[in-house]
């Protein structure tokens, strides 16, 4: 099985210049918790992305009103891709090693096709490769038990 088998496709994407509530906003209409951030929606290419954390802790946590900021002020760069034609396994591996919960899929232009959760891995993944999986990325940073 390969990501491009479970991924979801065509998620919401905003650019750098896209005001945090309409972020914010885009979340709820999607029931998601991250955007993946787009050079333009022209082209589509991943920059980076932002998570509702990122927004708690690069704006309201450090006292900055989130209303007057941009994706650009808070997003997360550089970011970490996969291709549609990942294997699970490799998708596991790449989210361990990186601690994230989930990754934007692209083409070979970098551009957004998709997205993939921890959800859409313990939805379709053996139970135990899922177990072992959501133990190692939900380990806190620098913790080797």
């Amino acid at each position: 099985m390969e990501i491009q088998d479970i991924m979801m496709p065509k998620p919401a994407c905003c650019t750098p210049d896209t005001g945090l509530e309409r972020v914010a906003k885009l979340m709820c209409d999607r029931d998601c918790g991250e955007i993946p951030v787009v050079e333009s929606l022209a082209t589509m290419k991943v920059i980076g992305v932002i998570t509702d954390r990122d927004i708690v802790c690069r704006t309201l946590a450090v006292g900055k009103n989130p209303l007057k900021l941009t994706a650009r002020d808070c997003m997360t760069t550089p970011v970490v891709t996969i291709t549609p034609d990942t294997s699970l396994e490799d998708c596991f591996s790449l989210m361990e090693a990186n601690q994230i919960r989930r990754v934007p899929v692209v083409d070979e232009e970098q551009s957004c096709l998709g997205i993939i959760s921890q959800a859409d891995l313990a939805i379709h993944a053996p139970h135990r490769q899922t177990a072992e999986f959501l133990a190692e990325v939900s380990r806190p940073v620098g913790s080797s038990d």
